[in-house]
């Protein structure tokens, strides 16, 4: 399996620097990653970086708690698309949806997809801080929305995805609706149980050793 394909290789730390991002970015050429997952304040170094090759630049919005106001999402959006984003990962109202306004969490989709001019949109929720019926209801927009991806975790929750959560997800999602997971992929044999699962894309700070672990195995 090619599982290189399958990876967004990811460096969305607070303390990452211009030369972690040009690394992280020089590995995603070499390792042929799909896409390359940065704060927004670095997507134009990234892109002039991966100018000449076919990987994704992506980046978040909202992150990582999704408690910022939908116009402030919105304008992080389109300021990162116009920066050279491909793609953009918006962070739900976590708060908005125990308090069930799927409403606005309706709204915000539906406003930040309309603003980013046909970009592959992400969202994003923290499957471990909900209920199945909320992560229903959020699936159910995300299906009516033409979301192109819905992603299990940010990263920074007090629990990794696990396969309940997974199954949830494959549970209620259409036939046209992607899932991307994240949070603590760190070895071939998780990235493998995922894939066999479902998902589609996974991003992860591991893909290197993860990609060492293919060669490795095949070899």
């Amino acid at each position: 399996m090619d599982i290189n394909s399958y990876i967004d290789h990811s460096n969305l730390k607070a303390t990452a620097t211009v030369q972690d991002i040009e690394k992280l970015c020089k590995e995603a050429i070499d390792y042929h990653f799909y896409a390359v997952c940065v704060h927004p304040y670095y997507v134009p170094f990234a892109k002039k970086i991966l100018e000449k090759s076919t990987i994704q630049i992506c980046t978040v919005v909202g992150f990582p708690l999704g408690m910022s106001a939908k116009d402030v999402k919105v304008y992080e959006a389109i300021e990162a698309v116009n920066e050279g984003a491909d793609e953009i990962e918006l962070v739900m109202n976590i708060g908005a949806i125990k308090d069930h306004d799927y409403a606005y969490i309706q709204d915000e989709i539906e406003e930040v997809r309309d603003a980013i001019d046909g970009k592959v949109l992400t969202v994003i929720i923290d499957t471990c801080y909900l209920t199945e019926e909320e992560i229903r209801k959020i699936i159910e927009i995300c299906n009516h929305t033409y979301v192109h991806f819905i992603k299990t975790s940010t990263g920074f929750e007090n629990r990794s995805t696990s396969k309940e959560d997974i199954n949830i997800v494959m549970k209620y999602k259409n036939d046209v609706l992607e899932l991307k997971s994240s949070g603590n992929v760190d070895t071939y044999e998780e990235a493998i149980s995922l894939i066999e699962q479902g998902v589609t894309r996974i991003e992860t700070s591991s893909s290197v050793d993860i990609c060492h672990a293919t060669y490795h195995k095949e070899g």
